[in-house]
């Protein structure tokens, strides 16, 4: 079976929204370089950011060359495209800072070596050198006002109101497309829907000033079944950075995808191919209750996002909070993500003995009983376990040689409630 072109793998992944006319013969005449910014008002990506990143994946595989940009530049002004109102502005240093952290996050995804290596830029390094009269001179004469009125960009504001400052950011957007032309060689800029305006005001600023030709090509902006917005949760945005959203928290997100979904998901997130994803729609609606498609779903993202050991380790955590898993089979790591799910207790020795836990666990906000007179009739009453084995009886030592990993204890009361005591 020939392989697809560009085009037809994402338009039958579901991932094609619009683009110029032209674009798949540009595409069928050889290698295409093409780009796709991204906003550094944060200190990481967050999962929504990820359809335009694997857009770039799927680019590059079939033998295109993609360009991440990281606007260090135009992050200070803020893209106002899909904004109800502007947005407060980011100081130079925690944009500098935001952008050095997405950067790592973009490279997990593609390889930067050979003829198609991914190359990483941040437009900072022309945008804060250009002047106001250059800008004005070189790059406003080229645009009515008229002409920027109609985008929806900033149509959708002109009843709320819209700063010159956010007016201005489609004319700094076409001149990183004309930087990058010049540069790279670039002739595609890819991104959301919402993005199609700004996009082609670049492909006006390319033709005008050099003549040359350029395309545009936008992703849809995803929906879930139950039609909110993809990405967000009850608890906020899902991130890419562990230490703001974990990787089992990441991992579970992917997990609970509606089976509505799930198939949708996986041609937007992985890179499965058309027979491995349709056995999986397949496994879907014969045996929902399996939820093998959005395992396969958050393995596939998590591993691309965390790394196969980070993987490792919240798939244990899962098995061990849903399945109750041996304990003793938990990995360092896996219980260094365990204890950001559950409650933790200290106390200050290895020589413990079973009523010192029952008193751990019994104080503090997150006790896992009322008192220790609770604690001691769940033992009594066979509902107590530390890592796995039902403790028979109220005081007994602990063996040094029962310690998990970190001089651990896993404590767990009933079928689901689970905590660890760690030893100082």
């Amino acid at each position: 079976m020939a392989a697809l072109s560009l085009l037809d793998e994402l338009r039958w992944r579901g991932m094609l929204h619009q683009h110029t006319e032209g674009l798949s013969d540009a595409l069928a005449r050889g290698m295409v370089t093409a780009y796709c910014g991204f906003d550094p008002t944060a200190p990481s990506l967050h999962v929504g950011n990820l359809v335009p990143v694997m857009g770039l994946v799927h680019l590059q595989r079939a033998g295109h060359r993609p360009v991440f940009l990281a606007g260090g530049g135009t992050g200070l002004i803020g893209d106002p495209s899909g904004k109800a109102s502007e947005r407060p502005l980011r100081t130079a240093d925690e944009i500098t800072a935001n952008t050095e952290a997405i950067r790592g996050q973009l490279e997990r995804f593609v390889d930067t070596t050979g003829a198609t290596g991914a190359v990483v830029r941040n437009n900072a390094a022309w945008l804060t050198a250009l002047g106001a009269l250059a800008f004005m001179r070189d790059v406003g004469k080229h645009f009515t006002v008229n002409y920027m009125l109609q985008k929806e960009s900033v149509k959708t504001r002109l009843e709320t109101g819209m700063s010159y400052t956010e007016f201005s950011y489609m004319l700094l957007q076409a001149y990183d497309y004309l930087q990058l032309h010049r540069e790279l060689g670039v002739t595609l800029q890819v991104g959301g829907s919402d993005q199609f305006g700004n996009i082609t005001a670049g492909i006006e600023l390319i033709r005008r000033t050099l003549g040359a030709e350029a395309h545009a090509l936008t992703f849809p902006l995803l929906t879930t079944a139950s039609g909110t917005k993809f990405g967000k949760t009850e608890a906020g945005a899902v991130w890419l950075d562990p230490e703001r959203t974990s990787p089992y928290q990441f991992y579970q997100f992917w997990v609970n995808t509606d089976d509505r979904d799930a198939g949708s998901m996986l041609r937007t997130f992985t890179v499965k191919g058309r027979d491995e994803i349709e056995a999986l729609d397949h496994a879907t609606a014969s045996a929902p209750e399996k939820r093998e498609a959005q395992r396969e779903l958050a393995a596939d993202v998590t591993r691309r996002v965390h790394g196969d050991e980070a993987l490792t380790a919240v798939q244990q955590v899962s098995a061990l909070l849903f399945g109750k898993g041996d304990p003793r089979s938990l990995s360092e790591k896996a219980l260094t993500l365990l204890a950001r799910e559950i409650p933790v207790f200290t106390v200050g020795a290895l020589n413990l003995d079973t009523n010192a836990i029952l008193e751990a666990i019994s104080a503090g906000d997150n006790a896992l009983f009322k008192s220790k007179g609770e604690a001691k009739r769940s033992v009594a009453q066979g509902g107590l376990y530390i890592n796995g084995e039902r403790v028979a009886a109220e005081s007994r030592q602990i063996d040094p040689g029962e310690y998990l990993p970190g001089k651990r204890l896993l404590i767990r009361k009933g079928s689901r409630n689970y905590a660890l005591v760690v030893a100082l």
